[in-house]
């Protein structure tokens, strides 16, 4: 990417999003777009078409997307399916009818078998069925992948993919029943601890195993690819290393500073029951992740501290 090339972040609100924008920052990029839900509807095709004629942009960032934990994706299946291939579909369509020199569009671990072998290699995606609480948001995000092959075949467009595995960190949502597994542990440790409960309960039995990436380390992934990748299969982006539930539930605990029980109710489901990537694909062109888990989850709590621990988020 030029230094003077415009460069579009879509879904610069969220989590993977923001942080992309402060990684291009960062590395001295001054030409970014970006567009609220307000000022363009990215399920809306008329909305989404208006903004690529007008603004043009030479580089495009799909981190856009209707996202959750089992909860919101097994309760809100039609959304999560309808929102999320729109969105895709107005972004990476109009990309190629507008010229985008190259387009990364951000898939998800979840669009692997639930019973696939581990580690996850990128050639185990469709060889068997999906984790059902999450199979709308896992077919979106797989048309989104195959929408940039299919388009890289015809129309000789770059548009490549990565698959990032589970992620947290500055700005992630906190919403008590729709979010994911490690911020819904610090917004429950940190609520128990404040009301000065005795216990909190964690879904399942603590035993499903878990990859988690630090946002700010997937940025510089996706920026680095974008820089340096140029190839039709998607790429894993991962940390390497994986946690059981229940330890990371422990872990939390700690940073947080609750010393009540930990109650793992094992009627509510535990999804997948292994997601950990192979990212060997990645890690063999030099790139690596710089922040272990533990720094991670402590700088997410201080995020957690300064902008949601007194709103009803």
């Amino acid at each position: 990417m030029e230094q003077e090339a415009k460069i579009y972040v879509a879904g610069h609100r969220g989590m993977v999003g923001s942080a992309i924008v402060r990684e291009l920052q960062r590395l001295g990029y001054e030409n970014i777009v970006t567009r609220s839900s307000a000022e363009v509807d990215l399920r809306n095709q008329a909305s989404v078409e208006a903004f690529y004629r007008e603004e043009k942009p030479d580089y495009v960032f799909v981190a856009a997307a209707k996202v959750g934990g089992i909860l919101a994706n097994n309760t809100y299946r039609a959304e999560f399916l309808y929102d999320n291939l729109s969105i895709q579909n107005n972004l990476i369509h109009n990309a190629y009818v507008f010229g985008v020199k190259k387009l990364l569009f951000l898939g998800s671990s979840c669009v692997y078998p639930k019973l696939a072998p581990q580690p996850l290699k990128e050639d185990y995606l469709l060889s068997g069925y999906l984790e059902p609480t999450n199979e709308p948001y896992a077919i979106a995000k797989l048309t989104g992948i195959k929408m940039c092959e299919a388009y890289r075949d015809q129309y000789g467009c770059n548009f490549i993919s990565a698959m990032p595995t589970n992620m947290y960190g500055p700005n992630d949502n906190y919403h008590p029943e729709n979010s994911h597994v490690l911020p819904a542990l610090i917004r429950k440790f940190h609520e128990a601890k404040e009301s000065g409960a005795p216990d909190v309960v964690v879904w399942g039995d603590g035993s499903p195993m878990r990859e988690f990436l630090y946002a700010d380390d997937l940025a510089n992934a996706l920026v680095y690819l974008m820089l340096n990748y140029n190839e039709k299969e998607f790429v894993n982006v991962g940390y390497g290393s994986d946690i059981t539930i229940g330890d990371l539930a422990k872990t939390v605990a700690r940073i947080v500073g609750f010393n009540g029980n930990i109650v793992f109710d094992s009627s509510k489901p535990n999804g997948t029951p292994k997601k950990l990537m192979d990212s060997g694909r990645l890690f063999a062109t030099g790139w690596k992740p710089k922040t272990d888990l533990r720094s991670g989850i402590e700088m997410t709590y201080s995020d957690f501290l300064t902008k949601h621990s007194n709103k009803n988020t």
